[in-house]
């Protein structure tokens, strides 16, 4: 890298989180480094999400010792999602790829996923057809991914890889912020992006340290999956979903107290101690709630649809 023009454009920037992988960033910059110096212009953000070794000492030796490492170091873990983002908007290059600092991601794919942007796609995504994971990791993927591939209309097979690629316009119209790094074709496809598509990409052992991702993470990104699900479809007309089930809700209470009231009009049927005619008026309560929140939400878009704008793509005059 000590050879590039500091003054040029940067083609790539890659941005890379880090927890706790003080090992690995030395053996990483140099595959990198490998793998790019001969054909990229381009820069390496390392993002240290509040590593309790001494991982944020490595980068800053990298960042003196090396052209083109620069390094973001927040003061407490926030998760990968964030550090994504902290990268992003420090970003440079006309593409930006992300890969894992463990060095279980390999930089040697970038070149070909680089191509890719260049014929055309928006996002290139890796996909570890072999993996050198635990069965604990593999299976609960497995299922992950398929959920997702189903849910999202997007036919990719490792949503959660790390190594993926994009034209920096996408990083750019994107936010991450919680756990949303999983669904970032999602919220990419969303934003109009939707020239999506994934490599095989080897998939190393880990050798050091230990994962820092527990079985809780595809609880998390259930839930995750969700309510970005839920903002894709209903963001800009929240009263179609809550004043759907408010309206269906209280029609229902309101077959059921009809009946009520014709039996004890035309029958004289006591309805007083009748089940029936707790849950007719039930269902209309719950029915008035779904549908006031539908317009609480509508009141509350409002001011935010008033305040964005659509991007214009192209304009002829």
């Amino acid at each position: 890298m000590q050879d590039k023009d500091t003054n040029s454009n940067i083609d790539i920037s890659l941005v890379i989180p880090v927890y706790n992988e003080e090992d690995s960033l030395p053996e990483l910059e140099e595959a990198i480094s490998e793998a790019l110096s001969a054909q990229y212009n381009y820069e390496v953000i390392f993002v240290d999400d509040g590593s309790s070794d001494n991982s944020w000492k490595v980068i800053k030796d990298l960042a003196l010792s090396k052209e083109g490492v620069k390094g973001v170091s927040f003061h407490h873990n926030y998760g990968k999602s964030v550090a994504l983002q902290a990268g992003f908007e420090n970003a440079t290059g006309e593409f930006v790829v992300t890969l894992d600092s463990d060095l279980q991601d390999d930089p040697h794919e970038i070149p070909e996923m680089i191509q890719m942007l260049k014929d055309g796609y928006d996002l290139v995504s890796g996909w570890k057809k072999v993996r050198h994971d635990p069965i604990s990791k593999t299976i609960p993927s497995k299922f992950f991914n398929y959920v997702t591939r189903k849910v999202a209309g997007i036919d990719l097979h490792d949503f959660n890889c790390g190594l993926k690629a994009y034209r920096s316009e996408v990083v750019e119209n994107i936010y991450l912020y919680g756990e949303l790094h999983r669904y970032i074709p999602m919220l990419a496809k969303r934003e109009g992006y939707g020239r999506i598509t994934e490599k095989v990409v080897k998939h190393h052992p880990r050798k050091y340290g230990k994962t820092k991702f527990g079985l809780s993470r595809f609880m998390n990104g259930f839930l995750d999956l969700v309510t970005i699900t839920f903002v894709q479809r209903y963001l800009q007309k929240p009263m179609h979903f809550f004043g759907t089930i408010g309206m269906l809700l209280l029609i229902a209470g309101g077959v059921i107290n009809g009946y009520m009231a014709f039996i004890k009009i035309f029958f004289g049927e006591s309805i007083g101690n009748r089940p029936l005619l707790f849950l007719g008026i039930l269902l209309m309560v719950v029915g008035v709630q779904f549908f006031s929140t539908g317009l609480l939400g509508e009141l509350i878009n409002k001011n935010h649809v008033e305040k964005q704008k659509p991007r214009i793509r192209d304009r002829i005059n």
